[in-house]
């Protein structure tokens, strides 16, 4: 802070304090928020107790399954009417292929999770600079969808009672689902909107494309939302508008992040400035 000296009404001088501009000009009180070198041993219990709390709440809300089956018929309706409702052609085509199917099943049920947590090691190893808000939005979109799922029961194609889906974990006696099989108890299966499959494919599409160097791991990066895409709704575990619901929560993720740091996540340096002995932050690269 710097001082101004003023005169006052009584004829006496007053100082008075304002900000004092940094080294770039900027008002520090409107500076973008300096990211913090990550703790390993925070990330990994935040990590897991995040996930832990998502799972309990969404499992915890409750399974209307009347009111999740007419919104299912709704929704269907509205994608007849838009023009959009090919997901039980594309599911009965690739229900015949049985290898291409099965192995959709276990892409539906694992890269989930792989693929995101791949991401996240990645960023924190090779991006310090830009893994806490990266990570921010990833766990703002999931937070939100934490929401709709209570908000918009809705089922799954598969479950629909005249949709002439094809449940294909099932078909096939595959694990490729929590919801299907002995473990549809252990998840909610009426919490189909939105789609995470596509909000976290999506996160991690955008994120290795953005900072990724090599061009083929950033062919990749697009490439994995789309086959997402295909999965959810081969798979019959989707509609399309769930895919749309995904979407709206990683826009709402990246709103979120853009106001906290001043900044989209791949806009921060690349690493986390050092600091000077005088305590304050060293550039960074970028």
């Amino acid at each position: 802070m710097g001082e101004t000296t003023v005169t006052t009404l009584e004829g006496r001088e007053a100082a008075v304090p304002h900000p004092v501009a940094d080294e770039t000009g900027r008002d520090p009180l409107r500076r973008v928020r300096t990211p913090r070198r990550p703790r390993l041993w925070f990330e990994i219990l935040l990590i897991a107790v995040s996930y832990w709390t998502y799972s309990l709440i969404r499992n915890a809300v409750p399974e209307q399954r009347a009111e999740a089956l007419s919104n299912a018929d709704w929704l269907w309706k509205l994608e007849h009417h838009l023009g959009i409702a090919v997901e039980e052609s594309i599911n009965h085509t690739v229900n015949s292929v049985t290898w291409l199917i099965v192995g959709m099943n276990y892409y539906y049920a694992t890269l989930h999770f792989i693929v995101t947590l791949a991401v996240l090691v990645w960023l924190y190893r090779s991006h310090p600079g830009r893994y806490a808000a990266t990570r921010l939005v990833l766990f703002v979109t999931t937070g939100v969808a934490l929401v709709g799922y209570y908000l918009y029961p809705l089922a799954p194609p598969r479950l629909m009672t005249h949709g002439g889906f094809i449940d294909t974990v099932m078909v096939h006696d595959t694990w490729g689902s929590m919801a299907s099989g002995d473990l549809k108890n252990m998840s909610n299966q009426y919490a189909a909107m939105p789609s995470m499959h596509i909000g976290w494919s999506v996160w991690s599409g955008l994120t290795i494309f953005a900072l990724a160097r090599i061009p083929w791991v950033r062919v990749l990066g697009v490439l994995y939302p789309a086959a997402t895409l295909l999965v959810i709704v081969a798979t019959a575990n989707h509609f399309w508008l769930d895919a749309v619901g995904g979407l709206l929560c990683l826009a709402f993720g990246f709103t979120v992040a853009r106001l906290w740091y001043g900044a989209l996540p791949y806009a921060l340096p690349k690493l986390v400035p050092a600091r000077g002995t005088d305590g304050r932050s060293l550039p960074a690269k970028s």
